[in-house]
Order: C-alpha cells, then sequence, then structure tokens
C-alpha cells in the first residue's frame, strides 16, 4: 500500500525534474518544506462528522454544512439505481502558498529554476494616515490533486472517493493574472462592487460565524478573519501575520480554480449523482489543515473553515527562516449516492 501511496508523487517529481534546467543558484533563498506523511500529519478526525442523509452516524467535534435529509436516493437513466445518501469530509488537495517563486514546500521544499525570473514575493510596509503603518504581501501558490483516501484504500471500491493520480495541477508562476491585479480582474469583474466600506464591514460577520460556526457563502467576497477573497491573486493588502496571509491566499486560490471550473461543488442535493460547476465557491465546502511548516493534527481548529481566526490556534506556527513557506491540505465536503 505504501509503495502504490509514494509512486505518483515521484512520478510528479520525475517530471518536474524534467522541467528544471538546473538548481536555482542565482538566488540565495532556501526553500524549505517536507513531504506530507500521510499516517503523522493528517489530522484524521477531520473526516468526520460522518452522515447518512441527515443523521449524523458518526458526529465528531467540528461543524458541518446540512446534508440532504432523505437517506434514499437514486442515480442513472434511464433506468435510475437505487442508493444511499452519505456525507464525509475527504482530504483530497494540497495547496502552497510561499514568498519565493518556484518553491515547493509540500513537495519536500524542492526549489526550481525555470531559466527566467518571475513572481518574486515579499512582506512590506506601507504609509498610513495618522503615522500608522500596515503591511502587504505578495504570494505564490501551488496546487496539486491529492486523492489520499483512494491511494490508502481505505475502502475498497467505494465509488464515492475521488479516484485520481497526484498531480501539479496549477502553479502560478505562470499565470499573468495571479501577478497583476488588473489582469485579475478578468475573472472576477464583480470586484468592483465590493470595493466598499458597507461590502467590508459585512465580512466581521463572516469572521465571527467562521470561527465560531460556519462561514457565510451568501458573503462569498469575504474570507472571514484573514480578509477579502478578491482580488484572486496572491497580494494581500493588509497583512497581519504570516499565517493569516498565507491562509488568505490559499482561500483564494480554491476560489480561483472554482471560477475558471478547475474545481467542482461536492457538496449538497446537486451532488448527490454527479460534480456541477459552481464558479462562486461555497465556502462551507472546504476545511484547511497546515501541514507546512507545522502539521495541525488535533484540536477544533486544526483543520478550520474558510475565514476562521488564526489567532489562537496557529500561534507559533510560522517562526524565521525556516518556518516562512506554507502548505495546506484541503479537506472537501462530500456528499454522494453510494450505489
Amino acid at each position: 500500500m505504501i509503495g502504490r501511496l509514494f509512486k505518483p508523487v515521484w512520478a510528479a517529481l520525475a517530471c518536474i525534474s524534467a522541467f528544471v534546467a538546473a538548481p536555482a543558484q542565482a538566488q540565495n533563498v532556501t526553500c524549505h518544506g517536507k513531504f506530507v506523511n500521510p499516517i503523522t500529519d493528517i489530522c484524521w478526525s477531520c473526516l468526520f462528522p460522518l452522515s447518512i442523509g441527515g443523521l449524523d452516524i458518526w458526529k465528531g467535534d467540528r461543524p458541518d454544512p446540512k446534508n440532504p435529509a432523505n437517506p434514499i436516493c437514486a442515480c442513472g437513466s434511464p433506468v435510475p439505481r437505487i442508493g444511499i445518501s452519505v456525507g464525509f469530509w475527504e482530504p483530497v488537495r494540497l495547496v502552497d502558498v510561499t514568498n519565493k517563486p518556484w518553491c515547493f514546500p509540500n513537495l519536500g521544499g524542492i526549489k526550481l529554476d525555470p531559466g527566467f525570473d518571475i513572481g518574486h514575493g515579499h512582506v512590506q510596509g506601507r504609509s498610513q494616515i495618522g503615522g500608522k503603518t500596515q503591511n502587504s504581501s505578495q504570494w505564490q501558490s501551488h496546487y496539486y490533486i491529492y486523492p489520499l483516501l483512494y491511494w490508502m484504500e481505505i475502502l475498497v471500491d467505494f465509488l464515492c472517493f475521488e479516484q485520481s493520480s497526484f498531480d501539479v495541477a496549477y502553479v502560478t508562476e505562470l499565470d499573468p493574472l495571479w501577478q497583476d491585479s488588473s489582469l485579475t480582474s478578468i475573472i472576477n469583474p464583480e470586484v468592483a462592487l465590493f470595493a466598499n466600506p458597507i461590502a467590508t464591514a459585512a465580512c466581521a460577520a463572516d469572521c465571527v460565524q467562521s470561527t465560531r460556526k460556519l462561514p457565510i457563502d451568501q458573503l462569498f467576497w469575504c474570507a472571514g478573519c484573514n480578509g477579502g477573497m478578491y482580488p484572486l491573486n496572491g497580494h494581500v493588502a493588509a497583512h497581519v501575520t504570516q499565517v493569516q496571509a498565507s491562509r488568505l491566499v490559499a482561500e483564494r486560490m480554491l476560489y480561483k480554480v472554482h471560477r475558471q471550473a478547475l474545481a467542482w461543488g461536492t457538496m449538497g442535493s446537486k451532488a448527490l449523482c454527479s460534480k456541477y460547476l459552481m464558479p462562486v465557491m461555497r465556502k462551507q465546502q472546504y476545511r484547511l489543515q497546515m501541514t507546512n511548516p507545522v502539521s495541525t493534527t488535533s484540536g477544533r481548529y486544526a483543520c478550520a473553515p474558510i475565514g476562521a481566526t488564526t489567532i489562537i490556534p496557529q500561534t507559533g506556527k510560522a517562526y524565521p527562516v525556516k518556518g516562512e513557506d506554507f502548505g495546506y491540505l484541503v479537506w472537501r465536503k462530500r456528499n454522494c449516492c453510494m450505489l
């Protein structure tokens, strides 16, 4: 089983190595990270609650979005097949967030050199009225396909698990929209509607709800306590802490792949028979668990909802030099008709 688990990872590394012309020598920066250990670095209690219909058969200690009430479902045509409606949380993606271009923390801290210089991140202060200073930052992100439960064969032939192989699916260094907030408006033109004090103030309610229970999906322009969801790139105008800013970028990355139809809806009654387009991401569909530099594997906020506060659960999770490159495991809510 372990050999099967790591085979796609090494295959992806081989493909990346073929793409790289030479090790990155020009920049005196070091990429830090570690591979995600599927045994010790995973918050396995984040699988729960587990439900059949509207009934939680394994509650867990984390909030859960509403499940389809009817335990019986039917899929297929012209003759539908009868099944059982199940709901669970599945670890399916990894996300890197780093200031260093071509740095892959979740791939063991590998640093690539594609032969051109692009995408340098930063954290810097900028002056404000009254002599105060507010930091801003710029980040790069990478999005991996990571269907862990399918690899580990937790349940053999369980069709509700995503059955795919490991892959580096998105690299923002190659995306001009990620580097320029003006170009980003091509995929999020609605940003102009929410660039006002009223829309910003509404995010306070999302912050409270995300921390207490679940984010408010109707406030899709908010990332709760972490800031605004727009623009859909790595520029954080209000950088409070490294953990807060990196989580915000990871949350934006999820929204971006939804907007570009690279990620789909998997929760609710519509998802029982198949995934569906979700260009406006439902925040309640996801939880984020830190894997780099420190794996959070226990506690209620080990895999916190999008927009939840980072003040208490993430204290001490970032530190100088080796603790400045971040990785997150994405847990996705899945409602499925088990045939």
